[in-house]
């Protein structure tokens, strides 16, 4: 090994959904929403001036801030911006998670958790989901550096009750609390009250799952003003430019046309319950999804064979080979309706075997 090796920053990296190129798929693999972004967003597309790119973008993304800030019922010094939801989790735990002491995040959950803290060299600890792969409330009771968790939980997409989310943040008042709120559009109720009740609490959400939008890559974090101001200023230590001109001017329409958003998110949650329905009458096992997906099992047949045989059909799910007790679930996306009656048809069959 060369000496110059010694001094780089190895890390296992994040292994992100595969994105094929394969004609006549169905991707069900990566949670994107099978809908179209907004009306308006086709239309600021079209309109947008590309005289803009000579220029810089606004490093303080105020049209933007200041739409989601309306949108929330919020102060513009309360909302930060990022490009998507993963580059403000990244600067949230490049702000936030300085201790000595290990951040707290379960052992099942969203998988850049970790490779961010080794990145960073920030302690961790993970926590067990329980039998049924619920967070443990009392888990988080410790002393620690610092929470994170999404709700629901990703890839189980348990959702967690707010009365359980406010007594991790009682118990944890000396320290962030992080609550990602990706796919909490598709059943559940926000935290988002809490960053008014406690000066400790950050929401992230993201315009990648309910709003149509992964391709555009916006996500934002909402928090009392000084927070924000201490992101901000991390931000702005980093790269000042993390917005292009682009996504500002298109993630605009996306949040003002409320309409369109509630009507979409209603007919996923409706394909969703349906699915539900129809998998269990298979023998399909999962807890009780209010995401953009479903975790499953099944009892009689293999999730590791049944993965490679969906693609052979050209249906793409995802499956986890860590941990180990999770290797024999599948995780599903919920698509159009068509998609889900192909899926399901498939499983029929499969099943008959």
């Amino acid at each position: 090994m060369k000496s110059w090796e010694d001094n780089v920053r190895k890390v296992v990296p994040y292994t992100p959904g595969e994105q094929p190129k394969i004609e006549n798929l169905i991707k069900l693999n990566t949670n994107e929403n099978p809908y179209p972004p907004a009306p308006g967003v086709e239309e600021a597309w079209k309109a947008f001036d590309i005289e803009k790119l000579k220029l810089y973008p606004d490093p303080a993304v105020k049209e933007l801030v200041d739409a989601l800030a309306e949108y929330y019922g919020l102060k513009s010094s309360q909302v930060f911006v990022g490009v998507g939801s993963d580059d403000v989790l990244a600067m949230l735990f490049l702000t936030f998670f300085n201790s000595k002491k290990p951040i707290l995040f379960p052992d099942i959950t969203y998988s850049f958790y970790d490779v961010w803290a080794d990145m960073l060299r920030i302690p961790y600890e993970v926590q067990p989901l329980d039998e049924n792969l619920h967070i443990r409330k009392e888990d988080y009771y410790r002393d620690n550096g610092g929470v994170i968790f999404p709700n629901p939980n990703a890839p189980t997409g348990v959702l967690q009750s707010l009365e359980d989310i406010e007594d991790i943040i009682k118990h944890n008042q000396d320290v962030i609390v992080i609550v990602d709120e990706a796919y909490i559009d598709f059943g559940g109720r926000s935290a988002l009250p809490f960053i008014e009740k406690y000066d400790n609490v950050i929401i992230v959400q993201t315009f990648s799952k309910s709003r149509s939008m992964a391709g555009a890559r916006i996500g934002y974090a909402m928090a009392n003003e000084k927070l924000i101001r201490y992101l901000n200023d991390v931000k702005y230590s980093f790269n000042s430019y993390t917005m292009n001109a682009p996504a500002i001017a298109l993630g605009v329409p996306a949040v003002k046309d409320r309409e369109y958003f509630e009507k979409t998110v209603q007919h996923v949650i409706a394909t969703r319950e349906r699915v539900k329905v129809e998998l269990k009458a298979l023998g399909f096992v999962f807890e009780d999804s209010m995401s953009n997906f479903l975790f499953v099992t099944h009892p009689e047949i293999s999730m590791v064979q049944l993965f490679a045989d969906l693609r052979k059909e050209g249906i793409i799910v995802r499956h986890f080979d860590k941990p180990e007790r999770i290797r024999e679930y599948l995780r599903i996306t919920i698509g159009t309706d068509a998609q889900m009656d192909t899926l399901l048809s498939f499983l029929r069959e499969y099943l008959k075997k």
